[in-house]
């Protein structure tokens, strides 16, 4: 007999994404179960069970590639002393806003020196440094934390975007000339390519970032956006070119080949994880809920047993076949629960699970069973000799099927200007604006400023890759365009 239902039923997103994403995206939060920020310090969320499970797995995926392109793993303490900040000055003064300060530790009292919490690990690592490098010999010196860093954000926080405590990976790496370490800024986008494109299937592209908005303390920062498909981007991972501007406070010099003394140059780049899973939930999720790509899901495969009086053992034991038949090669669940057929459609479908194997009386009478893929809702009748086969080739296909639909062609959403007016027309309409501009330069930043005020966007930076446009004016001031930014509303 089957068993009595004695659970609420549960039901799907009630919000339309595209009407009203910030509710929507509130929404699956709360029923997928990813993320709960009642935790009474403001600013920091719990990550749930299934959300760290997808997030460990990222992590894996990531620091695999690191380490094939040289970088070794290390692990920093979370405390830097006040006094490692004011070795860089463009560091400090950017960071110093932001930073939680311990100064008491136990009955002892007040420290004798501030201690921060990680806000990025720069100034703790380039401490370490000058005792771990001496000779061209060490370079290049490519090293990688897996870490949390802390950061006093007053703008609205929201899990996964943005927060107090971010979950990221960290690369520091010393060349010993500025154009080894150029080559890795561009190992590191190609980095970035790879992972949020081919496995996390999120498109991005990379833009030199105007000097107003770079890395405190950088010479050049280049950093990818998501391309969000409503004219809003949001940012992802960047790599910053530090050139000399930390070895030589940090007195990071290396002996060469001809026995001379000379300071390293140096990149950082970081990937926030937990950044990068919010762009997957707000990209590739539709109005049923999460849609993963396979390998990231906590769960690949669910077997939802359909019971009618009369016929429960006969189900269930073809579905503990199936189970078993597939289990060594992929993460499946069987769901025997007590709930409703439809809640557990639902349910599944909220968490992003992507492949449902349905079975019932009549698909046994017929030996078959029915498969559903979560990211486009089509149904396969597959006979059950040749079901394995056909999972295989499903599971890898599906997130191949899902980068094809999600690569939205970043043309189709650019809006070209030569005025202002025609600029904020584009930003209202949802789209991104090229433009020319004066420069990315410092002196360029009167410009950006009215770029935000009267246009409500952003200006992103420059295309790091071919540009296709060509300006002679800039937008805002009319002088010769020294170059050609994009400017974009931002999540």
């Amino acid at each position: 007999m089957a068993k009595k239902k004695t659970e609420a039923p549960i039901t799907g997103i009630t919000v339309s994404k595209e009407e009203d994403f910030s509710a929507w995206y509130t929404e699956i939060l709360n029923k997928a179960e990813l993320a709960d920020i009642r935790y009474n310090v403001k600013g920091f969320v719990v990550y749930r069970e299934w959300a760290t499970m997808t997030i460990k797995k990222m992590y894996a995926k990531y620091e695999k590639l690191l380490e094939k392109n040289g970088h070794l793993p290390l692990t920093m303490p979370s405390l830097i002393p006040e006094s490692n900040f004011h070795l860089e000055a463009q560091h400090v003064e950017g960071f110093t806003p932001e930073v939680f300060w311990v100064t008491e530790a136990g009955s002892s009292g007040k420290l004798t020196e501030r201690l921060a919490l990680r806000p990025t690990s720069e100034t703790a690592l380039y401490k370490m440094y000058p005792l771990w490098i001496h000779s061209y010999k060490d370079l290049p010196f490519k090293r990688y934390l897996s870490c949390q860093v802390w950061r006093y954000e007053t703008k609205m926080t929201r899990p996964f975007f943005r927060g107090r405590e971010f979950h990221w990976i960290e690369a520091h790496n010393v060349y010993a000339t500025m154009e080894d370490a150029m080559d890795q800024v561009k190992e590191d986008m190609e980095m970035a390519y790879e992972m949020l494109q081919e496995e996390f299937a999120i498109p991005i592209i990379f833009f030199e970032r105007p000097q107003w908005d770079k890395f405190p303390g950088a010479v050049s920062t280049f950093a990818a956006d998501v391309l969000m498909g409503s004219g809003k981007v949001m940012q992802q991972p960047s790599t910053h070119l530090l050139g000399q501007n930390f070895s030589k406070p940090f007195n990071i010099k290396f002996i060469d080949k001809d026995g001379e003394e000379k300071y390293g140059y140096q990149t950082c780049y970081g990937p926030a994880i937990s950044r990068i899973y919010g762009a997957m939930i707000a990209f590739l999720g539709d109005d049923k809920g999460l849609i993963l790509p396979f390998d990231f899901s906590p769960i690949q495969i669910v077997i939802v047993p359909i019971l009618y009086k009369g016929k429960e053992q006969v189900v269930l034991k073809t579905a503990k076949e199936v189970y078993e038949n597939l289990k060594d090669k992929y993460i499946v669940k069987l769901d025997d629960s007590d709930l409703s057929v439809g809640s557990k459609f639902y349910y599944w479908e909220l968490k992003g699970v992507p492949l449902r194997i349905e079975i019932g009386p009549k698909d046994i009478e017929d030996n078959q069973v029915v498969v559903v893929k979560r990211h486009d809702g089509k149904k396969l009748i597959i006979k059950k000799e040749d079901l394995i086969a056909q999972i295989d080739d499903l599971a890898q296909n599906y997130t191949k099927e899902i980068k094809k639909k999600s690569m939205i062609d970043f043309d189709s959403q650019i809006e070209v200007a030569y005025e202002k007016d025609a600029a904020i027309e584009a930003i209202n309409n949802g789209k991104i604006v090229c433009c020319g501009f004066c420069s990315i330069d410092m002196d360029a930043y009167p410009c950006a400023e009215v770029v935000e005020k009267d246009i409500g966007g952003f200006v992103r930076g420059r295309r790091f890759d071919e540009e296709k446009h060509e300006f002679a004016t800039c937008l805002i001031c009319g002088k010769p365009a020294g170059c050609t930014v994009y400017i974009a509303k931002s999540y």
